[in-house]
């Protein structure tokens, strides 16, 4: 047996390639003015006489493994709080500094066993209940994680990284006012902790956010090179847009409403692989996928060469595949035609190879955010129509800012009655995560990927409810090359939104990876063998999606 290759793009969400949003800054002379300091060397009138400075103590050992945490010398920190735990055996904060450090080295098993003892040993210490809310989301139990975070912000606690927890959690729902709110109020009570730092950061305007990560950058030695990397890829990205003065990605087109015709793409002569768009970049006419689960545009170099697409700055892209990442560069199309819009300025991922999944490259749904976008399959359309306009602030919004001025600029999602029966779902980044349940189980977190073939599902959530068996007769391939070890699931339903699907031997591999990348677990896809019945519409902005079935249509 052997089935068509599975085709899964996961791009690098932070750089800022079309339909990202970008934060807006807060009105000038919202924030007092910093008293001014003294100056050196002038006593004040009726001073006494200064005392020589005392000496600082030295640091103690928790401090100084807090201290490497920070520092982003992760196996330092590690081997650092396991020594107070030789000294401190009945230490929660120790376990709870072990939990973070493991987080971040993404060990997510080692993060649970060190929660597990730091919830044995302080089972009432706030400082656990926020590291208990931390492993819940990056579990993708969400639910369980706002409730840990939630009653610790409504009683104005100390600890941080339980407002950056809430805020990570509204941002993904789409919350974004909230999500600012609770970002502000984690840089307020501890603006050196470098998560809270990095979330913070990346809600400034380009100006500012440049300026904050260049110091990140110069602060932090970040043993991990890849994240180091992503973050050195978006400074540069923004550097050079602000030296060339592009104000970013933007339609210039002035179209309310258009449909635009979407293309079979195929395996050989009438296997389809999914539908793409005709797309011409500064002219250079090609074929992208549409893909769901990417962002922005991502081209093969081939395409970018004919097209004049030259690197501004080197990256790697990040996919389904055990070849390790592929190499590629962040270049600028200064002009994009999708039947009759026309985009500018825009950032264009290119990979070192003739051919993105044997395609000319991908087209993500997240390019066209300003809509609401109808993925019509059965139709073979792309519809594209008006979001439903955002109703003035309520009363309610403009007082939480008139105390908080810097979220102004910011707003919720808003569930328009035209939308009502929409499944609301979690954004990270470009990726659209839907709770499915896996037969009975509580809700686990699904991908919802076009450019998936098939439904996946990963071996660690099958074996859950199923038996999970081995087939070296399958190949799945992605932008990363082949994967290792593939596996089927035997029978198993998937119930998202207002679908259930049953499926019998599906596919399985291992989403560790894509699921480190987004910081909360993935536990499989959907894919376009099951979505291409389907009229997929996505709003973006307010964190929406319905799913339209209709058994009479031509599928």
């Amino acid at each position: 047996m052997k089935r068509g290759n599975v085709i899964c793009l996961l791009f690098w969400p932070m750089i800022l390639l079309a339909g990202m949003l970008h934060a807006q800054a807060p009105a000038s002379g919202t924030q007092a003015s910093p008293a001014p300091a003294a100056t050196k060397g002038v006593a004040a009138a009726g001073a006494k006489p200064s005392e020589p400075p005392k000496a600082t103590p030295p640091a103690t050992p928790m401090q100084t493994a807090a201290q490497l945490y920070r520092n982003g010398k992760l196996a330092e920190a590690e081997a650092a709080y396991k020594e107070v735990l030789q000294g401190e055996p009945q230490s929660p904060d120790a376990y709870v500094g072990l939990v973070r450090v493991n987080l971040r080295q993404k060990k997510l098993a080692e993060a649970e066993t060190a929660l597990a003892k730091a919830v044995e040993l302080g089972p009432k210490s706030n400082a656990v209940r926020a590291a208990q809310g931390e492993v819940h989301f990056r579990q993708g139990r969400i639910i369980e994680a706002q409730d840990d975070f939630t009653p610790l912000v409504k009683a104005n606690t100390a600890e941080a990284r339980a407002y950056l927890g809430l805020g990570k959690i509204y941002s993904a729902g789409s919350l974004r006012m909230h999500a600012k709110l609770m970002y502000e109020l984690a840089h307020d009570r501890d603006p050196e902790d470098p998560d809270i730092h990095r979330a913070w950061l990346f809600t400034l305007s380009r100006k500012e956010r440049i300026q904050a990560l260049r110091g990140l950058l110069s602060e932090e030695a970040d043993e991990d090179e890849d994240d180091r990397g992503h973050l050195e890829t978006s400074l540069a990205a923004m550097e050079g847009a602000e030296v060339e003065g592009r104000t970013g990605c933007h339609l210039v087109s002035k179209v309310d409403e258009t449909h635009i015709a979407m293309e079979r793409m195929l395996y050989g002569a009438a296997r389809i692989r999914g539908y793409g768009l005709k797309v011409q970049l500064n002219g250079t006419k090609s074929n992208l996928l549409v893909d769901t689960g990417s962002t922005g545009i991502l081209v093969s170099k081939r395409i970018a060469e004919k097209a004049g697409i030259s690197a501004i700055v080197k990256t790697d892209v990040h996919g389904i595949g055990d070849k390790g990442v592929a190499g590629g560069f962040v270049g600028v199309a200064e002009s994009i035609k999708i039947g009759d819009l026309e985009f500018k300025g825009c950032h264009i991922g290119v990979m070192e190879r003739n051919s993105v999944a044997e395609e000319d490259g991908l087209i993500g749904a997240d390019i066209f955010s300003h809509y609401l976008v109808g993925i019509d399959f059965p139709d073979m359309k792309l519809n594209l129509t008006p979001l439903p306009a955002m109703p003035p602030p309520s009363d309610t919004e403009k007082s939480l800012v008139a105390k908080y001025p810097k979220i102004a600029g910011f707003r919720d999602r808003y569930i328009a009655p035209e939308l009502k029966e929409y499944t609301p779902i979690y954004r990270f980044g470009h990726m659209l995560l839907i709770p499915t349940r896996i037969n009975e189980l509580p809700s686990k977190l699904f991908l919802i990927d076009t450019g998936a073939f098939s439904d996946t599902i990963s071996p660690a959530a099958a074996r859950e409810v199923t038996k999970v068996r081995g087939d070296s007769n399958i190949q799945v391939k992605g932008l990363n090359g082949a994967v290792k070890n593939v596996f089927t699931a035997d029978n198993l339903t998937l119930t998202f939104s207002r679908f259930r699907q049953p499926a019998r031997d599906m596919l399985a591999f291992d989403t560790t990876g894509i699921s480190n990348s987004s910081g909360v677990e993935i536990s499989g896809m959907l894919g376009f063998a099951m979505l291409y019945q389907m009229e997929v519409k996505i709003d973006y902005r307010d964190g929406l999606v319905d799913f339209g079935y209709d058994p009479n249509r031509f599928h």
